[in-house]
């Protein structure tokens, strides 16, 4: 039995042969043989294939949580509904994404108009508490009243006056 170890080339079955690099000799580039390519941003176009999915992902995801926000939002939609459209969108994403977006698109855009509306009235409210309450002509009012007892000028009211107005 004589191993084959100086030949460049074997058949494959058998198993005593393998491939000897000589020194000097140059290895195959294997990189860019099919099947093996790992790099899947091998130019400019499979790199905006690649950004054009994730953002679809990214929409699609901003759209499942929208939807299931603005079913827990919706106080005349009965809860065995709202099961019933979560169960939907978990086995059936997106198709159930679609027909909720179509059946149900303008009440979700009125719900999202009311929730707007009232965070506003809260900010507002809570701004006016921090800031006084107190309207431009309050504030002239309070500085007419300090007018009036001397404490301050004419100067002063001035002033405070037209910071009130803005």
């Amino acid at each position: 039995m004589v191993l084959m170890l100086a030949t460049s080339h074997c058949p494959p079955p058998d198993p005593r042969c393998r491939k000897v690099r000589r020194p000097g000799m140059s290895t195959p580039d294997t990189s860019r043989t099919k099947g093996t390519d790992m790099n899947f941003l091998h130019n400019i176009w499979d790199f905006l294939w690649v950004l054009f999915w994730a953002f679809a992902f990214v929409a699609y995801l901003f759209a499942i949580f929208a939807i299931i926000g603005d079913l827990f939002r919706d106080d005349k939609l009965n809860g065995w509904w709202k099961a019933l459209w979560i169960i939907f969108l978990i086995f059936l994403p997106f198709l159930t994404a679609l027909a909720y977006l179509i059946f149900r698109g303008n009440g979700m855009a009125e719900r999202g108009a009311k929730a707007a509306a009232a965070d506003r009235r809260a900010t507002e409210s809570y701004l006016r508490e921090v800031t006084g309450g107190s309207s431009p002509t309050d504030e002239i009012a309070k500085a007419k009243s300090l007018l009036d007892a001397g404490a301050i000028t004419e100067d002063e009211f001035a002033i405070l006056k037209a910071k009130a107005l803005g």
